[in-house]
């Protein structure tokens, strides 16, 4: 029973990607040269994706970036 919970709560989404044969060699050297799984590689690249377009990665992130930038009783200065 242990093991089926354990696999219950590492659940996760696949989704087939194909990439021309020059990106995936480079890929697969490069995973090989960081000693590297292709699904660190790939993890790593969409967290950096996020990253760049500013959305959150995981829940801890969105809840942060949900808090208020200026406080409901603070006044900022106002643009003339």
């Amino acid at each position: 029973m242990a093991k089926r919970q354990q696999a219950a709560s590492e659940r996760t989404i696949g989704k087939r990607v194909t990439f021309d044969p020059a990106t995936w060699l480079a890929l697969d050297v490069y995973a090989r040269d960081s000693m590297k799984s292709f699904q660190e590689l790939a993890d790593e690249a969409f967290a950096d994706l996020l990253a760049k377009h500013e959305r959150p990665v995981d829940l801890k992130d969105a809840l942060r970036r949900s808090t208020r930038r200026v406080g409901a009783n603070d006044n900022p200065k106002r643009r003339r």
